[in-house]
């Protein structure tokens, strides 16, 4: 009797989770997001960019709701296409932005929810944007994002520490490098094997930047001249 009440009670769990709704699930993502009021994190960088070469570097990321994101390299060079940091899921996610969502099932190869989210603002910087959904724990694990100025980017997360928060130990940001401009004091590597120029190399190639998180400090207020800074 007691091992069928389990498998009962496991069913009813199961059941409550895959019932939920998409306004449902995206209510519960959002109430993870808006205990963050700001931030400011610590941690390393590696770019893997066709023809350039980068160590790991320190960065320091700046948020403050809702959409001021800024990103500070110890180096001063920035890998991440401009404009691309400004698009963020919180402000997306907030409640303030309208947008249509259409549920697309479970990806088969994760099993996670699938859903598409279609701005209502004929202005809005994102056309479309593709979440890939964690039932279980209402966290965002892959986002990919298609814009009006800035192309299709795509995000992959991973959490632990500060997962109670929605933010992630781990991204992964992941561009197409074809209107990619260089940041000065790069260099380059044009010796491919191939007589392409380097722009002509640069362009359809997949650009990837990631971020391991060491630290973040939630909600103690983040001055707004930092995001001033260039």
């Amino acid at each position: 009797m007691k091992k069928l009440l389990l498998v009962i009670s496991v069913f009813l769990m199961f059941s409550s989770i895959t019932a939920q709704t998409a306004e449902e699930l995206l209510k519960n993502i959002r109430e993870k997001l808006e205990k963050v009021n700001d931030y400011q994190a610590k941690g390393k960088l590696k770019t893997n960019v066709t023809f350039i070469k980068a160590p790991v570097a320190s960065v320091k990321v700046y948020y403050k709701k809702p959409d001021k994101l800024k990103i500070i390299n110890e180096s001063g060079i920035s890998f991440i296409p401009k404009g691309s940091v400004n698009i963020n899921l919180n402000k997306f996610l907030s409640g303030t932005v309208a947008y249509e969502v259409v549920d697309a099932g479970k990806d088969a190869a994760t099993g996670w929810r699938v859903l598409k989210l279609l701005p209502a603002d004929e202005n809005s910087e994102i056309v479309l944007s593709t979440l890939y959904i964690d039932e279980r724990t209402a966290l965002i694990r892959r986002a990919k994002n298609t814009t009006k100025d800035n192309g299709t980017y795509e995000l992959e997360m991973d959490y632990g520490n500060y997962a109670a928060y929605g933010l992630p130990d781990k991204v992964i940001f992941t561009f197409n490098t074809k209107d990619y401009k260089l940041p000065k004091g790069v260099t380059l590597d044009y010796d491919d094997g191939t007589n392409k120029k380097p722009e002509e190399n640069l362009k359809n190639k997949k650009g990837k930047v990631e971020i391991i998180y060491s630290e973040y400090t939630v909600n103690k207020g983040v001055d707004d001249a930092v995001f001033n800074q260039k």
